[in-house]
């Protein structure tokens, strides 16, 4: 009697668009659960924008308290919450470890790897999905659909069609188009009728309009320390310390872009907003005011200043910004604009000088896998997602925590559609 072979049935296949940390994650938990994966990326080699991250030092994550952490994500703390408790930063951390990459926690509490370079982490980690069998596509830049549904990729060879069984696309936000993220499949995803959040830039830089002596004397020059003042959305005073950097046209640095989001967004709805800047936090400003009252002799303003004030270089180019002439000899003046200096900021810089984006796919549009409602089997993860959060970690921990939900969820969407 003969008896009939069964054959082991077809490996489902995953096709992996955008080879940054989140679609490399999808890539991983794709294979790990025996889908054959295939991840295309339009740049010659992936994982470039990560590489400039880590450029001064990869800040791979943050090690304040879960609750704390969550909190950096604004309006879409619950969404991004829920990725994060599946893979939080102990998680992202333990992940490294995997790759030899130990971490260490820096003195403002962010994460960086040992040797503080991206590098070695981008390269070991694509070398072990290569053994792992990730197959990987470069200089293919998606351009969509065709009619019957196949993934269509412009190459160096010409038009590539590819038709796998789900999808997950991890393209990137809108900054740095350079290295791949330029926000081109934003019409591509509403010509499809996927509601899209228009790409903005977050964490940059503000433009000011400094006379030519400032900027041309003091453009590079960090103001530090300073606390910042400013008002939320629902008008309530903030404050906030840290540093930031005078720029040819206006303000930047790390203080900036944690603020970024709010101050981008009432200069939206009034047309310019003024922060306000005490440049010299802990000095009391009736202790400062006496200071400044004092005779000056034959010490030149400048001078007098530095010496009672501690209020020179840049800290007083900038009260010189912002005081009329006639007002430099007004102690009173001086003293309440050193403690309250008013920064009236006109726009946001263009979106590909910004660290990150705002906006992207709606999070409604997506289902807690992260699969795009109303197109079955692909799924979206990434910055090209619409949230956003401050640098120091929260970006990138976030992006690989969406990296892996979308991943799973194409693998459980996978296995359901095998079973029915």
């Amino acid at each position: 009697m003969t008896h009939a072979r069964t054959l082991p049935p077809p490996a489902r296949t995953l096709a992996i668009v955008g080879g940054g940390p989140a679609g490399l994650m999808a890539a991983e938990v794709a294979r790990a659960a025996g889908l054959d994966a295939d991840l295309y990326d339009a740049k010659g080699s992936v994982g470039r924008k990560f590489l400039i991250a880590g450029k001064g030092g990869l800040n791979l994550t943050h090690s304040e308290t879960f609750d704390a952490f969550a909190t950096r994500y604004g309006e879409r703390r619950d969404e991004v919450t829920a990725w994060l408790r599946d893979f939080d930063a102990d998680a992202l951390r333990e992940w490294a470890k995997g790759l030899g990459v130990e971490t260490f926690v820096g003195t403002s509490g962010r994460v960086f790897p040992g040797d503080l370079k991206a590098a070695p982490l981008l390269r070991g980690w694509v070398r072990r999905l290569r053994e792992q069998g990730v197959r990987f596509h470069v200089q293919h830049r998606w351009e969509g659909w065709d009619e019957e549904g196949a993934l269509r990729f412009a190459t160096p060879e010409g038009e590539r069609r590819a038709k796998p069984d789900a999808v997950v696309l991890a393209l990137g936000g809108g900054s740095w188009p350079e290295l791949g993220s330029d926000g081109a499949w934003v019409p591509v995803l509403e010509e499809n009728g996927i509601a899209v959040a228009p790409l903005r830039p977050s964490n940059c830089g503000f433009d000011v309009g400094w006379s030519e002596h400032l900027a041309s004397r003091f453009a590079g020059a960090p103001i530090k320390p300073v606390v910042a003042y400013w008002r939320d959305a629902a008008g309530h005073e903030q404050h906030r310390q840290g540093e930031c950097v005078v720029t040819a046209t206006g303000i930047e640095g790390s203080l900036v872009y944690a603020l970024s989001p709010a101050l981008r967004d009432a200069i939206a709805r009034d047309g310019q907003t003024t922060l306000h800047l005490d440049l010299l936090p802990g000095r009391d400003e009736s202790d400062l005011l006496r200071a400044l009252e004092k005779p000056r002799g034959s010490r030149s303003f400048s001078e007098h200043l530095r010496r009672q004030a501690g209020l020179g270089g840049v800290k007083a180019a900038l009260l010189h910004e912002v005081l009329d002439r006639s007002r430099w000899q007004d102690a009173a003046a001086l003293a309440r604009a050193a403690k309250r200096l008013p920064l009236v900021l006109k726009r946001a810089r263009p979106m590909e000088e910004a660290i990150s984006t705002a906006g992207g796919i709606r999070l409604e549009a997506l289902d807690d896998a992260l699969m795009i409602r109303g197109r079955p089997g692909v799924f979206a993860a990434g910055e090209m997602l619409d949230w956003e959060a401050p640098t120091g970690g929260y970006l990138l921990t976030a992006c690989f925590a969406s990296g892996r939900r979308a991943g799973l969820g194409a693998v459980a969407w996978l296995a359901k559609q095998a079973s029915s």
